[in-house]
């Protein structure tokens, strides 16, 4: 078990030690989550896709957008399927 130490500032604010980054694998902007357990014990752990909005762009995006024309031919030619859901 390693001990890293940082300092709180007047604001409350901590500076996250670049050991503890890389451990973590969080970068600037990263959502970081603190656990409070029943026994007192803390954790930190990184939060990723904490919400559905934190996975705009995730995918890339299309080089041009569909018509609604090819969003219907595609949505028929999947329901035609042999293995469409139900």
């Amino acid at each position: 078990m390693k001990e890293i130490v940082s300092t709180v500032t007047s604001k409350g604010q901590v500076t996250i030690p670049a050991d503890v980054r890389r451990h973590l694998r969080v970068v600037a902007h990263d959502k970081i989550a603190f656990v409070i357990e029943d026994t007192g014990a803390v954790h930190v752990k990184a939060r990723q896709y904490s919400t559905i909005a934190s996975l705009r762009g995730a995918a890339g995006a299309l080089k041009r957008p569909l018509s609604w024309k090819e969003m219907r031919h595609i949505a028929r030619e999947d329901a035609l399927a042999p293995n469409a859901h139900p």
